[in-house]
């Protein structure tokens, strides 16, 4: 790769225009110069269209009508030019210095760069927490091992990553059964093609509101079997990719990352009618997730208690009992003080 890599930041946008600026001016406001700025305006219908207006020559402007992510994505990576090209969903936004740091960090055959984001509300006011939570390092170097044996990585959302467009090559363009995670299909098969760098710092912002796709602004059984469905769909296309590569999987692939049976638990005990794995059960997912955490994960001991005790409450207790066991763990926001309080001093006993 030239020594002077050039950048390619892509915002997609749909109906973001309250947060569409900030995003713009961060991905203007790089320290490194080689860099370009290109906005994917997926069908807007609020004003989002004249805030791109307004930044003029300083920015690519692709104006389309709508066609969810994917579309958004293909777009923008067919109008970009860049060695390292970084997707900036429009409600979130960047620090000054990722693309420095991304090209300093940046080394032959990498298939992308990942770093951590700093949580913030619809305000842009910090949360305390960066994304992923935990203290668990980002995952580096020859990931496809850790994907094809447990079917997930220690990784962060669109806005984290720095990709490669050699690596970009194989899996673009995104097919549109995948027009709505076309991030998590990035991260599921970019990884198959290189080996992935780790910034721990936070560079960018994650922002928690009440429209974000993912993140969880409320205990609700609509929103963890779209985290099912996700996982499912994920674990599918690992699949066949692999067997594309000529690589094997794990049949119970999708039981052996605990966060993906949490989900399911989750799931499944808030709406059981409408589970999308109807063969699912409490005490069996019991089982997978203290599984999972004691033979696959790289927690210490004590977090794999904590968590053991967590699959285990939530599958044997009654729903009044279970419910806020699950508000504590996919809500921080929630937990009351005392909680949060006792959960900070088992991490400082923990480190």
């Amino acid at each position: 790769m030239e020594t002077q890599p050039l950048v390619s930041i892509i915002i997609n946008n749909y109906n973001y225009e309250r947060f569409l600026g900030e995003a713009i001016d961060s991905a203007l406001a790089q320290t490194y110069p080689n860099t370009e700025v290109i906005v994917v305006d997926d069908g807007s219908t609020d004003n989002s269209r004249d805030v791109i207006a307004k930044y003029g020559d300083r920015i690519i402007p692709v104006l389309q009508p709508n066609g969810k992510q994917a579309a958004a994505f293909n777009s923008g990576f067919a109008r970009s030019k860049g060695d390292i090209i970084i997707f900036l969903d429009s409600d979130d936004y960047l620090f000054p210095d990722v693309a420095k740091r991304v090209v300093e960090a940046w080394e032959p055959g990498m298939s992308k760069i990942h770093y951590r984001l700093s949580v913030v509300d619809s305000s842009g006011q910090p949360r305390g927490f960066s994304y992923p939570q935990g203290t668990q390092p980002l995952s580096s170097g020859e990931v496809w091992r850790t994907l094809l044996d447990v079917g997930t990585y220690n990784s962060t959302p669109t806005s984290g990553n720095a990709l490669s467009r050699e690596a970009m090559k194989h899996v673009f363009p995104i097919p549109d059964e995948f027009k709505l995670t076309a991030d998590d299909y990035l991260s599921v098969l970019i990884p198959l093609y290189g080996d992935v760098g780790a910034i721990e710092e936070p560079l960018g912002a994650y922002r928690i509101h009440d429209s974000n796709q993912w993140a969880v602004t409320e205990v609700a059984s609509d929103r963890f079997r779209r985290f099912v469905r996700h996982d499912l769909q994920r674990c599918e296309l690992l699949e066949q990719r692999a067997s594309e590569l000529g690589y094997e999987v794990p049949a119970d692939l999708g039981l052996r990352f605990f966060g993906r049976v949490w989900s399911r638990m989750a799931s499944l005990r808030l709406d059981p009618d409408q589970h999308l794995v109807p063969s699912d059960r409490p005490l069996e997912l019991a089982y997978w997730g203290v599984r999972a955490l004691w033979k696959y994960s790289d927690y210490n001991w004590q977090k794999r208690v904590i968590f053991s005790l967590w699959f285990v409450w939530v599958g044997v207790m009654p729903l009044p009992l279970a419910k806020p066991a699950i508000s504590w763990l996919f809500a921080p926001q929630f937990r009351p003080k005392p909680i949060s309080w006792t959960l900070s001093k088992l991490r400082l006993l923990m480190s």
